[in-house]
């Protein structure tokens, strides 16, 4: 084995045992032999990970990193007077659109937005998808949420981690803090300033939940600035880790 190979090896195998925090992999580009680390992210519909962590996912994506969302549903529930079908298709494009400007690749879990259940069927079929993705990183949403879908999502993940034989470093993500995400205690963040643009154009692109609110109504700018404010730069996301001790991470 290589020196170069070797401290990859040990690096894919450090982020897989929760061991290093965010800023160990998204801080430096990726060197010409090092493969990119697969992260995942798991939301309960189409623009819950671009409004929860998009700044993460794009300066993961920018450090060379492979990006995939997974969404439990299609948002079928999402658009009045639209039926599921409809309002799947419509917010089904806007997820891709995001995803595109994200340079993600969008999953579908198959689940209906409002009906989404917590089951062995739904951890099974998490497992294989953990199987087949094989992330060394996955972001979910905080489990303490007043939105059964995302507590559905979270529950989901966890279990699937948990029964994971080699696991990926876990991270949860807050959506509408005090109004969904409830309790939510950071132990790491991540200096989203240089990629805050990005993200506000992969939320913009779910023009169906009326974007502008998600970033004034529902509160997700004054986050991103008082997330900042408490590690001293413009704009950051905070995060819940799993695994590893209390730490404060600024990428």
């Amino acid at each position: 084995m290589t020196t170069t190979s070797r401290r990859a090896f040990l690096r894919n195998t450090a982020v897989a045992a929760g061991v290093l925090p965010i800023a160990a992999i998204a801080d430096t580009p990726l060197g010409d032999r090092q493969p990119p680390l697969p992260i995942m992210c798991v939301g309960g519909h189409p623009d819950d990970p671009e409004s929860g962590c998009g700044g993460t996912l794009a300066k993961l994506k920018a450090a060379g990193h492979t990006v995939t969302i997974v969404y439990l549903t299609r948002g079928e529930a999402g658009i009045k007077r639209k039926t599921h079908d409809e309002a799947a298709a419509i917010r089904t494009k806007e997820a891709e659109s995001a995803c595109r400007i994200l340079q993600a690749k969008p999953l579908f879990f198959g689940q209906i937005d409002g009906e989404s259940v917590f089951d062995n069927s739904a951890v099974k079929k998490m497992e294989q998808l953990f199987a087949t993705e094989k992330p060394a990183m996955v972001f979910a949403h905080w489990p303490v949420d007043s939105h059964k879908d995302h507590q559905a999502a979270s529950l989901i993940t966890v279990q699937a981690w948990m029964k994971s034989v080699v696991k990926p470093a876990l991270y949860f993500y807050e959506v509408c803090t005090g109004e969904q995400t409830m309790t939510f205690r950071p132990t790491d963040y991540v200096d989203i300033s240089p990629v805050q643009e990005t993200k506000k154009q992969a939320v913009y692109c779910h023009v169906s939940q009326n974007p502008e609110a998600i970033y004034t109504r529902d509160g997700h700018a004054l986050m991103e600035r008082f997330r900042g404010a408490e590690i001293g730069v413009a704009a950051a996301e905070a995060f819940v880790r799993m695994t590893g001790e209390r730490s404060q991470s600024i990428i």
